[in-house]
């Protein structure tokens, strides 16, 4: 078994052992203002990551931001002071007591498969209920949902989870607007992530809101993930997409041929032609597998391929649009509005090498 500690905040106890605390050694909190408590919630089985994501953005905030950005980071959990995750790797926690024992700014539920186990945990739920309203802030990672849903704090807010178990928790808590596709959501001071990595993304907003923007990307930056990309944006791009629709492949080699060839004639005649089939039984047979119409897909992976170009090239908006099969930059930017709620230019400017580089 691999353990993961870290040197207590100051002021808090353990009992002999170090909580998940990310305030370093010998560095106090005091002096810079008061510390911002960030409560990561952790039980047996929850996914590494989902904890330690959110947990690395607030602290190489604090490394980056210094007295500005004073967060201190802890897991809480009431199994212990050593939580084993989904990985064989355990993890430092501070107990539920001690955690409540000062205010929490803001509270995250950490996802992973044990989730429902966990969502069976009356002292957990009771805690999660008590603690939530009070802290400026809530959410959840993943299928921390469920633990959110399980406290009673869902209700009718719009939520989303890692996408393969939202159908789940829409069973479960049917009052609730459970939304397949974003990266992460804000509702009425709830915020939910979907699967695993997106709690960074959420955490990287959590940190704009609270600093701005520069700092948010900066911290994006400084851990090599993709800049920051926006919560309406799809947990997965079209070609993974088609991949899962299309579980035995039969239009695999259509997909990659349209890919390499965005800007040429992908009108449904054309493409019935490339599978040998007549237009109306492909249209028919494309929708009835992939669960979309042969336009629709198309449109998915030309912004797909303009959001390529957008990130590593500099060239205009007109010319990406030419070479993606739009025509013109109107096109181009309904279909991105249609797909990620913004337009190319403001995708441009979160995402670019460019935008990167002028911010580092």
């Amino acid at each position: 078994m691999t353990s993961i500690s870290a040197k207590p905040a100051p002021g808090t106890r353990t009992n002999g052992h170090a909580p998940a605390s990310a305030t370093p050694a010998g560095r106090s909190l005091r002096g810079r203002g008061a510390a911002r408590r960030v409560a990561i919630v952790i039980y047996p089985g929850v996914t590494l990551l989902d904890a330690t994501g959110p947990a690395q953005v607030f602290s190489t905030a604090r490394e980056i931001g210094g007295a500005a950005a004073p967060y201190e980071i802890l897991l809480a959990s009431n199994a212990g002071p050593s939580v084993m995750t989904d990985t064989g790797i355990a993890l430092a926690a501070v107990s539920l007591k001690q955690v409540a024992s000062r205010p929490i700014d803001t509270l995250i539920i950490a996802g992973g498969n044990d989730v429902l186990r966990a969502c069976e945990d009356a002292a957990l739920t009771r805690w999660i209920a008590r603690q939530a309203p009070a802290a400026r802030r809530r959410g959840s990672t993943c299928t921390g949902a469920f633990l959110v849903g399980a406290a009673g704090l869902l209700g009718r807010h719009r939520v989303t989870t890692h996408w393969q178990w939202c159908e789940r928790l829409r069973a479960r808590h049917p009052d609730a607007e459970v939304v397949d596709d974003p990266i992460f959501l804000k509702d009425h001071g709830l915020w939910s992530a979907g699967g695993v990595t997106a709690g960074i993304d959420m955490a990287l907003a959590m940190v704009e809101e609270d600093h701005g923007f520069d700092l948010a990307l900066k911290v994006a930056q400084n851990l090599v993930v993709f800049l920051k990309r926006p919560g309406g944006q799809s947990q997965f791009s079209a070609s993974l997409k088609a991949q899962i629709a299309d579980k035995d492949g039969l239009f695999d080699a259509l997909h990659g041929w349209v890919a390499g060839n965005l800007a040429s004639d992908l009108r449904v005649e054309r493409l019935a032609e490339r599978t040998a089939m007549s237009p109306r039984s492909f249209a028919r047979i494309y929708a009835a597998r992939m669960g979309t119409t042969p336009a629709k897909a198309v449109e998915q992976l030309r912004v797909d391929g303009a959001r390529r170009l957008l990130e590593l090239e500099e060239a205009s908006l007109a010319e990406i649009a030419d070479r993606c099969g739009f025509r013109d930059i109107e096109r181009m930017r309904r279909a991105f509005l249609r797909s990620l709620q913004i337009t190319p230019s403001q995708y441009r400017r979160r995402f670019s090498a460019t935008a990167a580089a002028a911010n580092g």
